[in-house]
């Protein structure tokens, strides 16, 4: 296994990882979170920055890599309902989006094809995992004492600015995440109509 597929398998671990830490409740428990969930999303720019640098894009790496995406911000999401601002319809709207775009794949790869990421997915990924990121500041920037309320609890139009962000980056990822998987669908629409 080369070392982009071993980086995107480190990614399922450290998903694991990350949803233990956030519902096992000790001191800095989202702290900890947060930080691996960083190192998470560190390990996958840092996987497709390999392949192409090196010429080692697989397909294996091309299924599993956006699926190690999918279940590392889905988690996320669906672990953060009611912590920052997130509702259970968003997360319903984006676990349901990645559902669809997955089965896609599946279907695309029982005919031999392989389908990459779009650039509005990437656009999406990225989003989410900085959406993801600004709620846990959001929920843990109060533990870390007088310098961390001072950076994060500075206040903009009567909220800390990093719940403001958090807001902002959330209501983009949605336009971002709903946008995309259309656009997916429609683009490889020839896979899901031929079979009607």
């Amino acid at each position: 296994m080369n070392l982009p597929n071993r980086l995107t398998v480190s990614r399922f671990v450290l998903t694991a990882a990350f949803l233990a830490a956030l519902f096992t409740q000790f001191r800095f428990n989202t702290t900890v979170a947060l930080v691996l969930f960083v190192a998470a999303g560190i390990t996958d720019w840092m996987d497709g920055a390999i392949a192409r640098r090196r010429n080692l894009i697989t397909n294996f790496g091309t299924l599993l890599d956006p699926l190690a995406d999918k279940i590392l911000t889905c988690c996320a999401f669906i672990a953060l309902i009611g912590r920052g601002g997130i509702l259970a319809w968003m997360a319903a709207l984006i676990v349901s989006r990645e559902l669809a775009i997955t089965g896609l794949r599946l279907m695309a790869a029982s005919k031999n094809v392989v389908l990459a990421a779009e650039g509005w997915g990437k656009h999406k990924t990225i989003w989410q995992m900085i959406t993801i990121i600004a709620v846990l500041v959001q929920v843990s920037y109060g533990d870390w004492g007088v310098i961390g309320r001072a950076i994060f609890g500075w206040e903009l139009f009567g909220r800390a600015w990093v719940a403001q962000f958090a807001t902002f980056s959330l209501w983009l990822t949605m336009a971002l995440t709903f946008f995309s998987g259309l656009y997916y669908l429609w683009r490889n629409r020839q896979l899901y109509l031929s079979d009607m």
